[in-house]
């Protein structure tokens, strides 16, 4: 089977950059999602915003390709280059159809999830059940689970803590003044950490986890002093007193938000991207498991598609995510964003299956329950775990008809 580089450069590019604009419309709405909810920024903001810092955190970390997409959904052995291919090509297609029909219904879904579902259907026809590495399936079916339960936990817990040490207080705002700091220290050091702890940062720079913690350690310290010298000048204002620490958490939620917001840029790109880099050496007649350099041009491809497709329809899954499961304020908001940021990189380096977008919708229910149960809905909630479940047999199943269509054009 000839295939010409169109069908490289121009076809794969295309597709890929269609699965980029619906993860933008999707997932990067999640990462911003509390904070337009919250009504901390504007949604034009927000998706200025995301655009911005996915664009960014896709061109200068998101050179390290997943693993996982390229290798180990699917077993290749047996399996003939022009049919892995055409499975890629199917795959990237699938995924991308299924998080836009997911969009435009308002759900919050994994696009990692979506990939993993479309890849396991192309490997069933072409391979048959020996071909799937069902324990890998078995570790994403987990998380549907792990992480919104997780994330729920975490932002419950850190909501009560507020309330309790500053809320509850005779004088909020003096409370806020005490225990603000430390959380911003705390904060300060999630966001260090989790960008230099094992991460393709850290390998270009040469940081060793030790000099990550001490880093984090000095940039949380420097913070926390700060945050004592701001907040500082704020006055009490007697029965205005919770909207002012609404106020201090408003400018925090922002910062959380951005952190998000880069990271997802960083991460996420190789959802787009990752099955290219399985498509080049296999058009260039080399294996699957062939080294490949991702151009920087086309990481920006991703990075673009990813922004774009946030900027042009991502209200959809915000309005989901930051009003239809519960009312959210700023202490809220912050409370989701440290949450879910918490639980991804405690999950993530213990080497445990985690979803971003599950984690962050588990984050606002735990959030609202600590409300009470009758301030989420469950409707929506129930909406949304639907949504999950059926990814990966929705994404299996157009894969497969996707790949069965191109195998009779292309055989």
């Amino acid at each position: 089977m000839d295939y010409s580089l169109w069908l490289i450069i121009g076809g794969s590019g295309a597709i890929a950059l269609y699965l980029a604009w619906s993860i933008g419309a999707n997932d990067v709405a999640n990462s911003m999602a509390t904070a337009v909810g919250a009504k901390a920024i504007t949604f034009k903001q927000a998706v200025i915003i995301a655009g911005i810092l996915n664009l960014i955190g896709a061109v200068f970390v998101g050179s390290h390709v997943s693993d996982a997409v390229r290798k180990e959904i699917i077993t290749t052995t047996g399996i003939s280059n022009d049919l892995l291919l055409l499975g890629f090509i199917a795959s990237l297609l699938a995924a991308a159809l299924w998080v836009t029909l997911s969009t435009w219904r308002s759900m919050p879904i994994s696009t990692t999830h979506s990939i993993i579902g479309a890849l396991m259907g192309f490997g069933l026809i072409a391979g048959g059940l020996s071909a799937v590495n069902w324990g890998k399936v078995g570790s994403v079916a987990a998380s549907w689970v792990l992480s919104p339960i997780a994330g729920c936990i975490l932002a419950f817990f850190i909501f009560k803590i507020i309330v309790r040490t500053i809320f509850a207080k005779d004088s909020p705002v003096e409370a806020a003044k005490i225990v603000g700091p430390v959380i911003f220290g705390f904060t300060a050091f999630l966001i260090v950490s989790s960008l230099f702890l094992k991460t393709p940062l850290s390998e270009t720079y040469n940081i060793s986890e030790t000099e990550t913690v001490i880093l984090s350690v000095i940039i949380a310290i420097c913070v926390a002093l700060i945050g004592i010298f701001l907040l500082r000048k704020i006055k009490k204002r007697g029965a205005d007193d919770y909207v002012t620490v609404e106020g201090i958490f408003r400018k925090l939620q922002v910062g959380t938000s951005c952190y998000v917001a880069f990271a997802h840029g960083a991460n996420d790109v190789a959802n787009a991207i990752g099955p290219v880099a399985a498509i080049i050496p296999l058009a260039q007649g080399l294996s699957i498991g062939s080294q490949v350099t991702i151009p920087t041009a086309l990481l920006a491809l991703g990075g673009i598609g990813i922004a774009f497709g946030c900027m042009t329809w991502g209200r959809r899954v915000m309005e989901t995510v930051g009003n239809k499961i519960t009312n959210l304020t700023n202490t809220r908001g912050f409370s989701v964003d440290f949450g879910a940021a918490t639980t991804v990189l405690i999950c993530s380096k213990m080497g445990l299956p985690i979803s971003t977008s599950h984690t962050v919708v588990g984050a606002v229910i735990g959030v609202g329950l600590a409300r009470g149960l009758e301030a989420i809905d469950l409707s929506v909630i129930k909406k949304i775990v639907i949504s999950w479940v059926i990814t990966l047999p929705v994404a299996a199943g157009t894969s497969i008809g996707i790949f069965l269509l191109l195998r009779v054009i292309f055989g």
